[in-house]
């Protein structure tokens, strides 16, 4: 299926401006408009990932959630900086989230989900470490919440989305002209679907070959939900379980590719009785795993990921743990600060906390070693209050 074009990012800044604009006023002859999309910005989207450029990372900030004050930012802290910048892609309401896809260098594909009455994804990209955007796609669907939907292909500039509606589609270069190349009922009929039990899509990849990547959750089985295509099929490429947790259901809360390498964030079980994995690919169908932690009944909020495979995991209740790569044990860091949304991880297994309260942005630094973190810069945010309520 192909789909349409759709009008570019400025066009999609007019649209929300004139949505703002027309709230709570009568509505004027002619057809209603369509329906509201549904909410998005769940927490989980917070995210950070280290790309040759540098580190990106998104919170949201402002206010409000029900009175649509929740503004997505997106930073950029650039190779050899010390400092954060702002860097969110101007023009559209961000209510619903921001989904960042590694294009490559200093380039970066941002997706702004849904909102209010935007039924549709407007696409950014920058290739100068977000300093200027211009429009990209966009895709005429509502991408899913969460933080691995979209990936992009930085040999082809190729696109693949995961949607709500559990599609898959991939799009041409420079993410025009979208197809569907799978939906979670084609896959989970699959063989390679029928083998874990697939109960939904999660994420998408191209591996270093550039065949396309999926994950998801699966029922049973030992095998973890990662799907690779190839010869016009899909295969279950993803890491086996331990057997301590074979036959637990297993979700891919993070899948990323860098460095000719996966890297894959995996939790196996429910409730208290949820263990969490990373996972390296090796090569030629063989994962390198660390070793197990159980949570507890802990949940996760937020995943990150940084140079040489390193795994960065949030917990609510102000906990903290990382993986350095592969062949590394679980880390428990220091009390998070409080409002912390994310982690950034950088090189030597130095951890920034990224916290957020209001219209103030604040990094806490840790290196190995310490028993506390460390302020090291603030940044006060222009938060647009009432301009999407």
């Amino acid at each position: 299926m192909t789909r349409p074009a759709r009008p570019a990012l400025i066009a999609a800044a007019v649209l929300s401006a004139a949505l703002t604009a027309g709230c709570g006023s009568a509505p004027g002859p002619g057809p209603g408009p369509a329906p509201e999309a549904p909410p998005g910005g769940a927490p989980f989207l917070a995210t950070s990932r280290t790309t040759a450029a540098g580190t990106w990372a998104t919170v949201v900030m402002g206010g409000s959630v029900a009175s649509h004050n929740n503004f997505w930012q997106l930073f950029v802290r650039p190779a050899r900086s010390n400092g954060w910048k702002l860097v969110t892609p101007p023009g559209v309401a961000d209510n619903g989230g921001l989904v960042l896809a590694d294009a490559g260098g200093r380039s970066l594909i941002t997706a702004i989900r849904p909102s209010q009455y935007l039924t549709y994804t407007p696409l950014a990209t920058t290739r100068d470490d977000g300093q200027e955007w211009s429009p990209a796609g966009p895709l005429d669907a509502a991408l899913a919440n969460t933080p691995g939907a979209l990936a992009a292909a930085p040999s082809s500039s190729r696109l693949l989305a995961v949607l709500t509606d559990g599609v898959a589609e991939l799009s041409a270069a420079g993410g025009t002209h979208w197809t569907r190349l799978a939906t979670l009922h084609s896959l989970a009929r699959s063989a390679a679907g029928r083998r874990c039990g697939l109960q939904s899509l999660s994420a998408a990849a191209f591996g270093p070959s550039g065949m396309p990547l999926l994950s998801g959750t699966c029922s049973h089985r030992s095998t973890a939900g990662v799907f690779a295509f190839a010869g016009g099929a899909w295969r279950l490429a993803g890491p086996a379980l331990p057997a301590a947790l074979a036959g637990r259901p297993t979700r891919v809360l993070g899948l990323t590719v860098a460095g000719g390498r996966e890297t894959a964030l995996l939790a196996a079980g429910t409730g208290r009785d949820t263990t969490l994995l990373g996972a390296w690919s090796a090569g030629r169908g063989r994962w390198e795993r660390s070793p197990s932690l159980p949570l507890g009944g802990a949940h996760v909020a937020s995943v990150s990921a940084g140079p040489g495979g390193a795994i960065g995991v949030v917990l609510h209740g102000r906990a903290g743990v990382i993986l350095t790569g592969p062949g590394s044990a679980w880390q428990w860091l220091p009390f998070l600060p409080a409002g912390t949304q994310t982690l950034a991880l950088g090189p030597r297994a130095q951890v920034d906390a990224l916290a957020a309260a209001g219209t103030t942005f604040t990094d806490w630094a840790w290196a190995p070693g310490s028993a506390a973190w460390a302020k090291t810069q603030t940044l006060h945010v222009p938060v647009p209050y009432g301009s999407s309520g």
